[in-house]
């Protein structure tokens, strides 16, 4: 238990001091751009949670390093486009008729400007930071499972050590307390490997936007997009398992006074409301937790460069304020990390496990309602 420990605090305190590194190069290098303008928050934050064409890694005096990603793009004017980001010169540069455009309902976005000089949208393929990042998560899940489930085939009398000690304890957990108690003992077996997926996948995702350099840093799970397509699962996984009687409940829950439903359907129209507004849930939820604690992170260390403009001397001062706080703020995220993780599959297997048997909803909502206001 005490090696356990020690290695959860190494790891811990090589996150806080990397982020802590890596951070403080991308502040020298906002802190260079001090002089000709002033110091831009939002400027700051922003690009860091959202989405990219480039993988940037840091700033050597005006030198960007960055990584170029695949742009794939298909115009209604032109055809097919394949080429490397680099080709925007950090989106400072067309090509081929396309850019970035730096402001307007499409900024950040790739836009083409056609002979007249009308902007539009073509359809985007591209292979941006975001995508990038999500295969990287998948090649770690699966080169992790495979790893252990070779270790399992190889030793299954001997105890388990190394990857396979971290990954077992975590499985029978998704078992046993989520999967078992929320769908039942007869039903859970045939939906554990897609609650074991979704758990493993947005706490990995989690873990690697805590980490500032390549290849962590990005902001996946704080993507709605992302959230959006997780929680679409869940939705049509509990639809398609949902139980006749789910469904006749729905329009005719039993125990309801008549007058709620005659003549004016009023519960029928909440319950199918609800069936709508619980992947809505579940991607709002993930996407706003995970962003938020990356906002509130970088804003401790604007702190440092808002008070550097008033004085040199401020800064100093706040700024060990400002590295503290980021320190046990890059502690709290770790822990937010798997706490997300594991309220999205909870409430997944709850939802899956209403379809199944609705004899246990009212139980269920209790505990879903309990999720909702405290995280």
């Amino acid at each position: 238990m005490r090696k356990i420990l020690k290695s959860i605090f190494l790891i811990l305190f090589a996150i806080t001091a990397l982020s802590n590194l890596a951070n403080a190069s991308e502040d020298h290098a906002v802190a260079d751009t001090l002089s000709p303008k002033k110091f831009n928050t939002g400027e700051l934050i922003f690009d860091h949670i959202k989405d990219s064409y480039e993988w940037h890694i840091t700033k050597v005096g005006h030198t960007h390093i960055s990584i170029p990603l695949p742009v794939i793009l298909y115009s209604q004017h032109s055809g097919l486009h394949l080429f490397m980001s680099g080709k925007f010169h950090h989106g400072t540069e067309a090509y081929q008729g396309f850019k970035i455009a730096s402001e307007g309902k499409y900024q950040g976005k790739v836009i083409e400007v056609i002979t007249d000089g009308t902007e539009v949208r073509p359809w985007d393929f591209s292979i941006t930071k975001n995508v990038t990042s999500l295969f990287i998560s998948i090649l770690f899940i699966v080169l992790i499972f495979i790893s252990v489930a070779k270790r399992y085939r190889e030793n299954f009398a001997k105890v388990p050590k190394g990857l396979q000690s971290w990954i077992e304890p975590v499985v029978f957990f998704v078992r046993d307390d989520i999967a078992k108690p929320s769908i039942g003992n007869e039903k859970y077996e045939k939906y554990l490997p897609y609650l074991l997926t979704i758990f493993f996948f947005i706490f990995i995702n989690n873990v690697l936007g805590l980490v500032p350099f390549f290849p962590g840093g990005t902001n996946l799970t704080g993507n709605i997009a992302v959230t959006l397509v997780l929680a679409t699962f869940t939705f049509v996984i509990t639809s398609i398992s949902g139980s006749r009687a789910y469904w006749v409940h729905l329009v005719n829950a039993p125990g309801i006074p008549w007058w709620l439903k005659l003549p004016f359907p009023l519960m029928p129209i909440v319950e199918i409301m609800s069936v709508f507004l619980k992947p809505f849930v579940l991607t709002i939820r993930l996407f706003a937790n995970i962003t938020a604690g990356h906002i509130i992170v970088l804003g401790f260390y604007s702190l440092i460069f808002i008070f550097a403009e008033k004085s040199p001397v401020a800064a100093y001062g706040v700024s060990v304020v400002s590295v503290s706080f980021t320190a046990l703020m890059g502690l709290l995220e770790l822990l937010v990390a798997f706490i997300q993780a594991y309220v999205f599959t909870l409430l997944s297997a709850i939802y899956i496990g209403m379809a199944l048997d609705t004899h246990k909803a009212h139980a269920e909502v209790e505990v879903i309602i309990k999720y909702s206001l405290v995280w």
